[in-house]
């Protein structure tokens, strides 16, 4: 008995250090590419337009387009610079997207916008000042 749970013993603590090898090279990569988007792009939200400098800078996060983490080329065309709350909501669409069976973000069409809500105001008001 005592063979097999040392045996077990090794298995976990092989996989505990594997894992923690894992986690090791992926945060090596994530500062890699991260210090070289920050350094190419302004330290602004692509998508609420928030600036960060200083000590809020570590709420500026590199989301890749296509979502996939491994694609990094070096001219940086996969990243665009997100704060924490966006870069959730942009993850947090693409999981509704693949859970209601729309296209991911990276096939999706928008369809322009044609309603014109004010497009009779000018009118009214003409009437209004008459």
């Amino acid at each position: 008995m005592r063979m097999t749970s040392s045996k077990k013993q090794t298995g976990s603590d092989a996989e505990e250090r594997l894992i923690a090898e894992a986690r090791k090279n992926r945060e090596l990569r994530e500062k890699d590419y991260r210090e070289r988007a920050l350094r190419m792009y302004p330290h602004i939200c692509a998508r609420c337009g928030r600036e960060f400098e200083g000590r809020k800078l570590r709420e500026l996060t590199v989301h890749h387009k296509d979502h996939k983490h491994d694609n990094n080329p070096p001219d940086g065309s996969n990243w665009e610079l997100l704060c924490l709350y966006c870069h959730d909501n942009e993850h947090q669409k693409y999981l509704d997207e693949e859970s209601f069976g729309k296209s991911g973000p990276v096939n999706e069409k928008t369809q322009p916008v044609t309603h014109q809500p004010f497009a009779a105001l000018a009118d009214l008001l003409k009437d209004k000042k008459a």
